[in-house]
């Protein structure tokens, strides 16, 4: 059987074998009486209606010609109908018809073609056999597709994932012509980019198109264990792959390495690799065995070689064996430290690109890892696999106890960031700080400068100690990292945003103006409303606000400038009075003092307009409910502040687009959405309606799985965090998301008419592990000190008073000296 399929995938796909069946050597054309018979008979049949021959006509028929020897091995005739001489009126009589071809599938038209697809021999039959197998071979736009489709083979079918660059070329062929001979066998799916290339590795665009393999059948994983094909995606390097996942993992042989048989058909051009294994460690090899089988899987066979048998004369010293193909049956034997060691002997004549993909893809195993608790979090699995690697600091500059000041008075703005090496948040975030340097130094915005204090380093720093002459004073570093803003004669500003590259970087262009700007003409506030002043904030649409008094010694000024001061770096403020103030607050209607707001989602540039406000902490609340969206999308960054307003999620879940048609269905479900806000009036305040984009924030899969327990299609619509019930409600997934029909299921809702598709958990996350206390180990072992063990059956609050003795014991006693790290 394998002889067959390899005999006819080789032909189909290299053209060597054409003359076996088609002989011809010319492209059939068809009369009109023969096309409809054609039709009418149950076969497939490609046709191309030709009206008049052009230069391009004449090499797209070349190309046909040779795509009909091709297609009658997957049973599609493949013919061109001459309109000159022929009359199929509901085709030649059309003038765009010359510019498309026609697939025609069950006695009528299937699926039409533009020239501009279907050019070459390779985008001719990939297309054809993409468009007949499109209900067999699955397109997924995001890793949430990705693993509803893994959730629904589980423990059935295997999955082949291929990975083309562009649809068209030869690897779309190779997977197309693959999946038409195995497609019964494995589910195949197809992605052209997008989010799911992160799930397997590939976090940048890649030239090479890619294939891997998803262990689904035999998984009881959340996501199926996947092995990478290794060479350039052809078919016949397909076939070979699909044969080696086929093949056992780990092979157990008593014998010999010398005496094992070379691998037979299909797997004999496969490398052979040995492991042995001692009668006392039998168990521990044998798991060893597993975990480098599956990093060689589709590479080499692997066979554990039991010592214990007598017919085993390896001497001890070897640990491990290979044989290569090819090359007669000579064992070469090996004494390896490290079985990696192995994987480099198999998989260094890849390409660099591959290898930098695989390296990213042994990232992605470690965060694997980091969920099921192998490692403390992300963050230190991020730097385990970035150990070794000097961290670039030249955008930064470190500062000391000695020149922390002059670095502060001299520059108009500095950021500090405060670390400790020894943390991994710390070290995690200077690498992002280190990054933001690097864009303030290609921009060449001189008025920033990018500093960094190692805590551990300098402690009386960090403890904002006396030293020197500092131009302002801050309170003590405790929580790590922490980053600050100085600016001369001027308050410290705090960083208290996401520790991402993008955030920080924003927060400091958006912090470098003036708090508040004082405009004094038209031309000033027209800047000011359109960014011109601050080009470099055109790709961020800062939200702005503006103050309105009649004079700069009104009463509100003062509340307005502090709640400015309080927003720098989240939105852009400035001040109008006298005249001008006058002028503007005529326009708009309004009363003096006002505070007019300019959200950066609001399309017209109509403001929001505040007149009452009583304290600073009344405009915040103010101001934050004016920049609030209408139908906000929910990221990382922003899901606390929204969470604070204590309002149930009326939640939408959508998915990646990778097309215009995606695109149009997201676009008019959020229109419905907002629908649901209008039409609500004020009986939809109790909900916060918003949603989610999972291409731009893929953490929302997981929360999606959370609240229902498994993957739903998308899109997805739920109603969760009610303020006084743990419920989750799914809207049904048969009916479409309308707003007068997602208004009615939100009253059967509140009438308890609905039945709940998930409750959430527990709001108790407690650590991985138990804290581990190294200030207190550090000072155990300090000479002098006096060990004091509490017994255990001593209660928290016995515990509690003895702390609070000993501090006001230590207050009071004048011979008290803290250790330096204690002041941290």
């Amino acid at each position: 059987m394998w002889m067959h399929v390899t005999l006819f995938l080789l032909c189909a796909n290299a053209g060597g074998c054409t003359d076996m069946f088609n002989t011809s050597g010319v492209l059939l054309e068809f009369t009109a009486v023969d096309f409809y018979e054609k039709m009418h008979s149950g076969k497939t049949v490609f046709i191309y209606f030709e009206n008049q021959v052009s230069p391009t006509i004449s090499l797209f028929l070349g190309e046909l010609k040779e795509s009909a020897d091709v297609l009658k091995d997957y049973g599609i005739l493949v013919g061109k109908i001459n309109c000159k001489r022929e009359t199929v009126p509901s085709y030649c009589m059309k003038e765009t018809v010359h510019n498309s071809a026609f697939l025609f599938r069950g006695g009528k038209e299937f699926l039409s073609f533009d020239l501009d697809t279907v050019f070459d021999v390779n985008s001719i039959v990939s297309e054809v056999l993409f468009a007949i197998l499109r209900d067999e071979v699955k397109y997924v736009h995001s890793d949430a597709d990705l693993l509803v489709l893994e959730k629904s083979v589980r423990g059935k079918k295997d999955i082949v994932l291929g990975y083309v660059s562009s649809l068209g070329t030869q690897e779309h062929r190779s997977v197309m012509e693959t999946a038409y001979v195995y497609g019964s066998k494995y589910q195949f799916i197809l992605i052209t980019g997008g989010p799911v290339l992160k799930r397997l590795g590939v976090h940048r665009a890649s030239l090479l198109s890619r294939v891997w393999f998803l262990h689904c059948r035999t998984s009881h994983t959340d996501r199926c264990p996947l092995t990478p094909m290794r060479t350039p995606l052809s078919t016949l390097g397909m076939h070979t792959f699909l044969q080696l996942m086929e093949a056992p993992l780990l092979s157990e042989v008593y014998d010999d390495p010398s005496a094992v048989p070379k691998p037979q058909f299909p797997y004999q051009q496969t490398p052979q690799v040995f492991l042995f294994s001692h009668s006392e460690t039998e168990h521990l090899d044998r798991d060893t065995a597993n975990a480098l089988a599956w990093k060689i899987r589709g590479v080499a066979l692997l066979m554990l070689v039991h010592r214990k048998s007598p017919t085993v004369k390896t001497p001890v010293e070897y640990n491990a064996a290979y044989r290569l193909p090819d090359k007669g049956s000579d064992v070469k034997y090996l004494t390896l430290e490290n079985l990696d060691e192995l994987l480099e002997l198999f998989l260094q004549q890849e390409g660099d690109e591959m290898e930098d993909e695989e390296l990213e893809a042994e990232e992605c195993n470690i965060n694997e890892a980091v969920s099921n608790g192998e490692l403390d979090d992300e963050i230190a699995a991020s730097l385990y696999v970035n150990r070794g690697h000097e961290m670039q600091m030249d955008s930064i500059t470190q500062l000391t106890s000695d020149d922390f000041p002059d670095a502060v008075a001299q520059s108009g703005l500095t950021v500090v960031l405060f670390y400790l090496k020894w943390d991994a948040v710390s070290m995690a975030l200077l690498s992002s700080f280190t990054e933001v340097g690097e864009w303030f130094a290609d921009a060449d915005i001189a008025d920033v400068h990018m500093s960094a204090v190692d805590c551990g380093e300098w402690t009386d720093l960090c403890a904002a100690q006396p030293v020197g002459f500092l131009p302002i004073s801050f309170k003590p570093i405790t929580a790590f990292p922490s980053i600050l803003l100085f600016r001369p004669q001027e308050p410290i500003q705090e960083y208290r945003g996401m520790l991402g590259c993008e955030p920080l970087h924003r927060f400091i262009l958006l912090s470098r103006p003036a708090t508040p700007q004082l405009l004094s003409n038209q031309q000033d506030v027209t800047s000011f409303l359109h960014g011109v002043p601050h080009p470099e904030l055109t790709d961020y649409n800062p939200d702005r606000m503006v103050g309105l008094f009649r004079t700069q010694i009104h009463s509100g000024v003062p509340v307005f400038n502090e709640a400015a001061k309080s927003l720098r770096g989240r939105v852009l403020s400035a001040l109008l009075t006298d005249v001008l103030a006058q002028e503007w607050a005529a326009d708009l209607s309004v009363n003096l003092p006002a505070v007019l707001v300019f959200p950066s989602w609001r399309v017209h540039t109509q403001p929001s307009v505040l007149s009452l406000f009583s304290s600073v902490d009344h405009l915040l609340s103010e101001i934050d409910a004016a920049l609030l969206h209408v139908l906000p999308e929910l990221t990382v960054e922003n899901l606390p502040s929204y969470l604070s307003l204590g309002k149930a999620l009326l939640l939408l879940f959508v998915g990646e687009e990778e097309d215009e048609i995606g695109l149009r269905q997201n676009k008019m479900l959020l229109e419905e959405m907002r629908g649901v806000v209008q039409l609500g009036g004020k009986r939809i305040e109790r909900y916060l309606t918003c949603w989610i984009h999972l291409g731009r924030t893929p953490a929302g899969m997981s929360v999606l799985g959370s609240y229902l327990g498994t993957m739903p299609p998308l899109p997805a619509l739920v109603l969760t965090h009610l303020p006084s019930r743990h419920e989750v409600y799914e809207y049904p997934h048969n009916t479409p998301i309308v707003a007068q029909s997602v208004l009615q299921w939100l009253q059967r809702v509140e009438e308890a008419r609905e039945s709940p598709a998930g409750m959430l958990g527990k709001d108790d996350w407690p650590p991985s592990v138990e804290f581990y206390d190294f200030l207190k180990i550090m000072d155990e072992e300090e000479p002098g000190f006096a060990k004091q063990r509490v017994p255990e059956r001593e209660s928290e609050d016995v515990k509690v008073d003895q702390a609070k003795l000993n501090r006001e014991e230590a207050t009071t006693d004048s011979s008290y000296h803290p250790l330096h790290h204690s002041e941290l």
